[in-house]
């Protein structure tokens, strides 16, 4: 999913728009490297482990998570595992241009 979100950080750069990635994987040593590995340049930050505070309270049933959170802070879509791409993208698209929609008032 890295190349994914590496072009979404570049297409929506600009637009009212933030990834934040939360990992779970118990070494944080090895992890820096999976970043800079991957190039990952969005925020994200370790949880210690699949039993993290961020995990417990977002993730209850383990496994890859994504949230898309509007601009107001609610949750709009929250699919179990990876949507795909095209979903992703079609999703993100259509906030984005919600809020743009509201700023321009």
């Amino acid at each position: 999913m890295y190349p994914h979100e590496r072009s979404l950080v570049k297409r929506l750069e600009g637009k009212p728009f933030v990834l934040i990635g939360v990992n779970s994987d118990k070494d944080r040593t090895e992890l820096k490297k999976v970043i800079v590995k991957e190039k990952i340049t969005w925020r994200s930050f370790w949880d210690g482990g699949q039993n993290g505070p961020i995990g417990r309270r977002w993730n209850p049933g383990g496994g890859l998570r994504l949230f898309l959170i509007d601009a107001k802070g609610v949750i709009r879509h929250k699919p179990i595992g990876n949507p795909g791409e095209k979903v992703l993208d079609e999703e993100l698209d259509e906030l984005i241009a919600e809020v743009e929609k509201s700023a321009a008032k």
